[in-house]
Parts: C-alpha cells; sequence; structure tokens
C-alpha cells in the first residue's frame, strides 16, 4: 500500500474503535512520510480515545511546533491540534490554559459554527476555575456572539394555541447526567394544559433514548440538520416555549436557538452559568442556587425549593448500612467528581482536611487514573501540595462505581464547579456531602441539593468552615452512623425527588411566562 491507502486503512481502523491496529499504521506511516502531519494528528485523536491524556500533551505540542499557519491546508489541522491540547489540559487540571487554547482554536477554526463549538467548551472549562472574573465571562460571551454574525433571527411570534406547547432540545436524550434530573419534567407535564416536543441532537442513542423515542407526544431527530434547518422545523411546529437543556455543553445546538425560533426561549438544568446570549429570555434556577444575579445576561426563574428533580436509576442498589470507619478503623474521604474539576486551591484544601485528621485516606476516582501515567502525572500534583500519596487512592473509571460509595465515609465537594449528579449519588448511597459556595450560580448546586435534603449545614461560605465541617462529620461516628442508615429516606421525601410537586411548579411558572410574553405586545401571526 502506498501511504495515502496506509493513512485510508489506519483512519478506517479509528472509526470502528480498533485503536491499536490503527496505531501500527500509523507508527508505519510516521517511518515513510516523518514530514507528514496528518499521522501525527490522527495518533492524537487514538490517544484521546483511549484516555491517554498525559501522552497526549506532548504530541500535541509536538504537532502544533510543525504546523505553519500560513499554510491553508495546515491552518485546520492546527485547530484540530488546538483542541485536543486544551481539553487535554482541562482534564488534567489546567483550565487557564485549556481555555487559553481553546479560543486559539477558535481563530484558526473553518467556519462560525466550528468556532462557536470551541468557545462553548472555553466557556464550560472557564466555570472550573476560580481564577475567571465576570469581565473575563463577559469577553468569552462576546467572542461568542461574534461568531453569530452569520445567523439572521426569525421574526418574533406569539401563538393562541389550546395547549401550550413546550420544545425541549438537547443532546442528551440518552442515559446522562441531564436525563437524571429533567425525566419528571421532559415526560410529566400535564397533557391536559400542554404539549411536549422534544428536539434531539444526540449522536448516539440508548434504551433512554429509544424510550423517549417512542414516548415522546412528538420525536424531532435534529442531530444531522443544520442549524437554520433545524431552527425552521421549531417555528414550523408553532413552540411557544423552547427549553434548551445543554447550554454551553457538549453537543449543544445554541445556534439554533439563536435564530429565535420560540415565542420565549429558556436554558437551565444542563448547564450551570448563564449563556450569555441575547436569545435566551429566561435561566431556570432557584432560591438557593441563584446567588448573585448580576452573572446573568437571562432573567433567573427562582423555584421554591430546587430547580431539578432527581431520578435514581440505582433504585435496586442496596448501600451499606454503617459507614466504612466501623471496620476499617479510620476515615475514607472521596470525590467522584470529573477530575477536571479539581483545583490546586481544592487539593490544598483536602490536605489540611487529611491532616486534621489523624490516619484518614481519601478516594479519588475519574478516567484519568485508568492509565499508569495519568496516576503518575496527578500523584506528583499531589507531592507538590505535601500529600502522602499512600494516603490517596487513584481509581479509574469502572461501570459499577457506585458500589464504591460504600468504601467512603464523606464526600468532598469540588469548588467552584460543584458535583451533580455524583451529590445525589453520594446522598443515595448513604454518604454526606461537605461543599464550598460563592456568589456564582454554578458553585451553589451543593448548597442547594444539601438544602433541600435537609442538611444545609454541610453547606459552606468558606474554606476555613468547610475543612472544620468535615473534619466535624469524620470526629462524629454517631452522626455518620445515622446518615449511613437515613440518608436515602430523606432524599426520598425531600423536594430533590418529589417529581409531582416539581412539575406542578415548573407548569405555573411556563404559563406565566408565555402570559408575560404575550403582554409584552409579541405580534401574533
Amino acid at each position: 500500500m502506498n501511504s495515502l491507502e496506509i493513512y485510508s486503512a489506519a483512519l478506517e481502523k479509528f472509526k470502528t474503535k480498533n485503536f491499536d491496529e490503527s496505531l501500527k499504521l500509523v507508527d508505519e506511516l510516521k517511518n515513510l512520510e516523518p514530514k507528514w502531519k496528518k499521522p501525527y494528528l490522527l495518533e492524537a485523536y487514538i490517544l484521546r480515545e483511549q484516555g491517554r491524556t498525559v501522552e497526549l500533551l506532548p504530541l500535541a505540542e509536538k504537532l502544533l511546533s510543525r504546523l505553519d499557519i500560513a499554510l491553508a491546508n495546515e491552518k485546520f489541522l492546527m485547530s484540530d491540534a488546538l483542541n485536543i491540547m486544551g481539553m487535554a489540559c482541562i482534564r488534567l487540571g489546567m483550565p487557564e490554559n485549556g481555555v487559553k487554547l481553546l479560543l486559539l482554536s477558535a481563530q484558526t477554526s473553518r467556519d462560525n459554527a466550528e468556532a462557536c463549538t470551541e468557545i462553548s467548551n472555553a466557556l464550560f472549562a472557564a466555570n472550573n476555575s476560580e481564577k475567571f472574573s465576570r469581565a473575563d465571562f463577559d469577553e468569552l460571551y462576546d467572542d461568542y456572539k461574534k461568531c453569530l454574525s452569520d445567523i439572521v433571527p426569525f421574526e418574533p411570534k406569539a401563538y393562541n394555541h389550546k395547549k401550550i406547547r413546550v420544545g425541549f432540545l438537547s443532546a442528551d436524550f440518552r442515559w446522562h447526567a441531564v436525563m437524571a434530573w429533567s425525566w419528571e419534567l421532559v415526560n410529566d407535564l400535564d397533557k391536559n394544559f400542554f404539549e411536549t416536543y422534544l428536539y434531539s441532537s444526540a449522536e448516539k442513542s440508548d434504551n433512554v433514548t429509544e424510550y423517549l423515542r417512542s414516548a415522546a407526544q412528538n420525536w424531532r431527530d435534529i442531530c444531522k440538520l443544520k442549524d437554520e434547518e433545524a431552527a425552521k422545523i421549531i417555528r414550523d411546529d408553532e413552540i411557544d416555549i423552547l427549553f434548551d437543556l445543554s447550554g454551553h455543553t457538549a453537543g449543544n445546538r445554541l445556534r439554533v436557538v439563536a435564530y429565535r425560533p420560540a415565542t420565549v426561549q429558556i436554558c437551565g438544568i444542563g448547564y450551570m452559568n448563564s449563556t450569555g446570549l441575547d436569545c435566551f429570555d429566561y435561566f431556570l434556577s432557584d432560591v438557593h442556587c441563584a446567588g448573585d444575579e448580576s452573572w446573568f445576561t437571562e432573567k433567573l426563574i427562582r423555584m421554591p425549593q430546587t430547580h431539578f428533580c432527581y431520578n435514581s436509576q440505582l433504585k435496586n442498589v442496596e448501600h451499606a448500612m454503617e459507614p466504612p470507619c466501623l471496620r476499617k478503623g479510620y476515615v475514607t474521604f472521596g470525590s467522584f467528581n470529573n477530575f477536571s474539576k479539581v483545583t490546586d486551591s481544592m487539593l490544598a484544601v483536602w490536605k489540611k482536611i487529611l491532616d486534621r485528621v489523624p490516619e484518614s485516606r481519601i478516594i479519588l476516582k475519574h478516567q484519568v487514573f485508568n492509565t499508569d501515567d495519568g496516576k503518575k502525572y496527578i500523584g506528583n500534583r499531589l507531592k507538590k501540595f505535601g500529600f502522602d500519596v499512600s494516603r490517596v487512592d487513584m481509581r479509574g473509571y469502572s461501570n459499577k462505581y457506585i458500589f464504591e460509595y460504600n468504601e467512603m465515609d464523606i464526600a468532598l465537594d469540588t469548588f467552584p464547579y460543584t458535583g451533580g449528579v455524583t451529590t445525589c449519588e453520594a446522598f443515595w448511597m448513604g454518604v454526606p456531602v461537605v461543599s464550598l459556595y460563592g456568589t456564582r450560580h454554578g458553585t451553589r448546586f451543593g448548597l442547594s441539593m444539601l438544602t433541600n435534603v435537609g442538611l444545609p449545614e454541610l453547606a459552606v461560605d468558606n474554606v476555613d468552615e468547610y475543612i472544620s465541617r468535615a473534619v466535624m462529620l469524620a470526629n462524629d461516628t454517631e452522626l455518620l452512623i445515622l446518615l449511613r442508615r437515613n440518608l436515602r429516606d430523606m432524599m426520598k421525601n425531600s423536594p430533590l425527588m418529589d417529581g409531582n410537586a416539581y412539575v406542578r411548579e415548573i407548569e405555573k411558572v411556563f404559563a406565566q411566562i408565555l402570559t408575560d410574553a404575550k403582554k409584552r405586545h409579541i405580534a401574533a401571526p
């Protein structure tokens, strides 16, 4: 085979997830054509899919040093390489570097749609760091809005349907955290007064997708449609309220929303911060999460208790009725949050907690620990903060991770980007969570969940109290026993899982905001 044929074969192996064979062909190509850049980019994609993030950084850096932005055929390779390197930095806990690289990727992107994706990635990553100010977010929002220059919004319309038409837009109509929090909302609006439409941009489907496809009143698959085409479908459906569940998360279709296809447009649940976009009228929040409203370009809807409702897929999963410290003789802290949320500041705080609780351990669980290189990289990072790494159990991702909560006494939440479904899962398994919150919306999810479940004392607004609460729990074995036995029932009986009350409250909100929109003299067709 010649070089092009070898590359095509390597690409095909990659597409079919035969990564080892694809790498062999890439190595062959690198020997045959050492100056050809595309094999190196394909190698980077393979390493990314294999979770070999630590190896990915030097490879992407080497590739970038060899690319010439002045050459048209290499400019877009550079954009891809910048994306790969930026996302790798984020996964390894370097969000500031990641944001810079993703913005560079946006500047070299092929078109506005691709640039929007990169800026969304940058905005999402910025939530991981306390170093980004409101002004920094505003700059990112401005960058995004510049990439909407090719979009001309539709003329505003209001309708007089007998039932309120609510459209839900998401790339995550599958088993995903978003579905764990929006299941009742998507499925249980009163059909006497509401008609629902699901606009799915999910690239992959599973049994949840298939259930929703069959159960939905109206299902629209827009994954492969261009933005304007998808927006026209929503417009033709005469949607009163369009609820985007994605925000600046992966696979989002914010450019569809930018066409203004619906009378009223809301974002929330799947994203923890303002979109920064004028096309949204509202953002769904609650009285606990709202915090400083000046972070938002949207008007906040403040639900009286919680702005999401947890639907557990773990109903048949039994949990240990005693905290593990009783049999182990020491307290085990833990965090199953995405490790990209673990900032240096957070590590410094966790080190102080371990110091104040003799013999204690901490379990960290994430895909970054699936490789020896990942463990070594994070281990070296921990050592810089003085951790005794023998007290840190670094565990890779596994499908049955839920049972590992049985080995944890106390969960330590991350900051500024807190846990979400991981916190709910900890509650479900009887594990209390200590959370730190600030004024920014995304920092306050722990506060909202803990307040709703009846443990507001475990959510605090400063580091010293965060440490004190964790140490207090560690020293109160009787309380740990009590929580292990009762926390699941506390959750079941809380607003977090009262689907009926939640949906009825949302229905009132939907009716009110649509009435308000019509009062603003939006012209009827």
